[in-house]
């Protein structure tokens, strides 16, 4: 709604000045009152013509309900050995609502993916148990993260993968006893493992646009080399006991498809959207989402999704230039989003397409700490202040001067 005020609104109902003449008005009291109501008339009527000449206010975007993230605290975690392989390159986190039983402080379960090609280890993902150094709503934060036991990811035939076969890069936890993890590997994939033991229980359908031609040396289609599905995640609002209802499922590239890159920029990113039904997953729709384009980078890329429920998102993009790491966290809303599923390519001019809407949230770079290569991000638990907690972690490349990096976050307000 305009804020502009309305003249009719500041005069009589008849929108006139009934004026008498002051010679009728002998009484110095009243004339003295008189000339006070002018006056008043006067500053008035000069108000609302500067209103009138101003420019109108910019209404509120109701795209975006309002919304804060604020900074609790971070964690970084020594470099350490488990069960015979480092841990490392974490790419992906997710949170386990059921919780840690048997203890009484407040500490949480994660899961987290390790981005392993089979290289340092069998591909694989951690459970985390993260431990809250109060619970004092005023002064929250990251006590400590520690690992608890991992798992290897399995083929159908119960085979570990071998090296180069896989490129895990996006873990979400479902509401029947497993994870879904996406693979950057060409060609990509996004598959359903047991939550126990490891193992695949299938794929979901990929549609040919996104899987390269192996005949074709120049290579007009598909996803880029190591560039494939990164962000997934699965929406709470759709989690039924034992996940008997069907439930969506979100996952996005991490750039452009061959077909989608323009000459001058790369920022066309393709997101999926799936309704996952017994073992029959279908693919619904898909949108194109625009990465920012932040200069003096060498790097810039959409690495995690989180849904938040109402058709809304927090995004994770995360840059690297001459200074260093950068990440910054945006608040996405897909619902007026054109459906690009039957669009071949979206190189060039795009006039009819809308991409889903974005606004940031927060820029990570201006909280005071040194950043790391963070990729992976997840909603966790509420916090005594009622507050949504929100967790992100760095990949570390398994590089000794990079950090696996915990960075604690609260979501205010309403989706």
């Amino acid at each position: 709604m305009s804020q502009r005020w309305h003249t009719s609104q500041l005069f009589n109902k008849s929108n006139k000045i009934q004026f008498t003449a002051l010679s009728n008005y002998w009484d110095l009291q009243a004339l003295g009152d008189r000339i006070l109501r002018l006056f008043s008339l006067a500053l008035i009527f000069l108000t609302v013509c500067t209103a009138c000449a101003a420019p109108p206010a910019v209404a509120r975007d109701r795209s975006f309900p309002e919304i804060s993230l604020g900074f609790l605290g971070e964690y970084q975690l020594p470099k350490i050995n488990f069960e015979g392989s480092p841990v490392g390159g974490l790419s992906g986190i997710t949170y386990d609502a059921k919780g840690i039983s048997g203890v009484t402080s407040k500490a949480y379960r994660f899961y987290a993916l390790s981005d392993d090609k089979s290289e340092n280890g069998e591909a694989r993902f951690y459970s985390l148990r993260l431990d809250l150094k109060s619970s004092d709503p005023a002064n929250i934060s990251l006590e400590k993260v520690s690992i608890e036991g991992v798992t290897s990811l399995k083929k159908g035939d119960g085979e570990t993968f071998l090296w180069g076969s896989i490129n895990p890069e996006g873990i979400a936890l479902s509401p029947r006893n497993s994870v879904f993890v996406a693979s950057e590997s060409s060609p990509p994939f996004v598959g359903e493992f047991d939550l126990t033991t490891g193992k695949l229980r299938g794929n979901l359908p990929i549609p040919k646009r996104y899987i390269p031609d192996t005949n074709d040396e120049k290579q007009q289609q598909g996803v880029q080399k190591s560039l494939g599905f990164e962000s997934l995640s699965i929406d709470p609002e759709t989690f039924s006991p034992g996940g008997l209802d069907p439930f969506r499922l979100f996952t996005a590239t991490a750039a452009p498809l061959i077909q989608d890159l323009d000459p001058d920029k790369a920022n066309k990113v393709r997101l999926l959207h799936y309704i996952i039904v017994d073992k029959t997953p279908q693919l619904v729709s898909e949108n194109l989402y625009k990465t920012d384009e932040v200069p003096m980078t060498v790097l810039n890329g959409l690495t995690e999704l989180v849904t938040v429920g109402g058709g809304q998102f927090l995004s994770l993009e995360r840059s690297f230039g001459i200074s260093g790491y950068s990440a910054r966290i945006y608040q996405v809303a897909v619902g007026a989003a054109t459906d690009t599923s039957r669009i071949e390519s979206l190189k060039g001019q795009i006039a009819m397409v809308e991409p889903v809407r974005k606004k940031l949230l927060l820029d990570l770079g201006e909280l005071g700490i040194p950043l790391y290569n963070l990729e992976g991000m997840t909603l966790g638990p509420r916090l005594p202040d009622g507050s949504q907690s929100v967790v992100l972690v760095s990949d570390d490349n398994f590089e000794e001067a990079q950090k696996t990096q915990f960075i604690l976050l609260s979501l205010k307000g309403k989706i």
